[in-house]
């Protein structure tokens, strides 16, 4: 066996394709991508020198090594409960509210899901979340941790990076059976554009690509995120939007999928002298765990 150190989340996701059958099933029942899932079984294989299950077309068949180590797993399994019950006691003595800043997207997309729980496991915490597109000040204060999508330069904060945001080109189906399908990037130029009004962000990325792009050339032009998912749920053009804001709309079709679109960074950060608190901490671990997850 590997002696680099064993991973936990590999023994659960082990269990959970033993008890559903299927790598779909399992990555329901955990609640994470089916993909993830088969690297984690994958990984698990590779570490222990076994083949654990066979792929057919019914699902997964667990191997007599599988079987084997399904009891020892279990008990892992009932060890790992009984250590996260008297964590959870001893972050019990900790009540009280932590403060959340992050932009419109991700606190109304990624983030209700994780916080709804973080709430089921550690009800003694309430969380403020300010959703605001703007960098809030951790200096001063207004918020305890923040989800930038920047790096935070003061020395007095700690950050995490925890991924990356890509981004893609889309438009809704039915708009692209009324205007057809850009090919190349010169087609874009020729289809309603969504844009946005004063910041210069998509302006520039044409500008990168070699077209010379005025802002009275998109047919609708906003600075809010939600606003702009909205636009192009609705079929309006095509716009530019963060691959997780669109993967749940099967009706959003990705254009040009090799378009030079730069991803942005998203961090975790928070001040250092506040980091140590049990409540603050328990929040920051909770949440640089699961984000990562939320953007693959």
């Amino acid at each position: 066996m590997n002696e680099t150190g064993f991973n936990w989340t590999l023994i659960r996701s082990f269990l959970a394709a033993l008890d559903q059958g299927s790598l779909m099933g399992a990555a329901r029942a955990l609640g994470m991508h089916q993909p993830t899932l088969g690297r984690h079984i994958a990984e698990l294989e590779q570490q222990l020198g076994l083949t654990l299950f066979e792929r057919t077309g019914r699902g997964l068949l667990p191997t007599p090594d599988a079987l084997r180590l399904a009891d020892a797993a279990r008990g892992m399994a009932t060890a790992a409960d009984q250590l996260a019950r008297q964590a959870s006691g001893a972050q019990r003595s900790a009540p009280g509210s932590v403060r959340l800043s992050a932009s419109q997207p991700v606190a109304c997309l990624l983030l209700p899901p994780l916080l709804a729980q973080l709430r089921a496991q550690q009800p003694q915490i309430q969380i403020e979340l300010v959703v605001s597109n703007a960098v809030s000040n951790l200096l001063q204060r207004e918020a305890d941790i923040a989800i930038r999508m920047v790096r935070p330069e003061q020395g007095s904060l700690v950050s995490r990076k925890l991924g990356q945001v890509t981004i893609g080109a889309y438009a809704h189906r039915d708009y692209l059976r009324r205007r057809g399908t850009p090919r190349q990037p010169a087609d874009l130029l020729q289809h309603e554009l969504i844009g946005n009004d004063r910041q210069t962000d998509i302006v520039r990325g044409f500008a990168g690509m070699g077209y010379r792009l005025a802002r009275e050339q998109f047919a609708l032009r906003t600075d809010d995120l939600i606003a702009y998912h909205a636009l192009v749920l609705a079929g309006a053009g095509v716009g530019f939007l963060p691959h997780y804001m669109a993967r749940h709309h099967p009706e959003l079709v990705p254009l040009l999928t090799a378009l030079p679109i730069p991803p942005l960074p998203m961090w975790l950060a928070v001040h250092r002298e506040i980091r140590s608190n049990p409540r603050i901490r328990t929040v920051w671990d909770a949440l640089a765990a699961a984000l990562p997850e939320a953007l693959a």
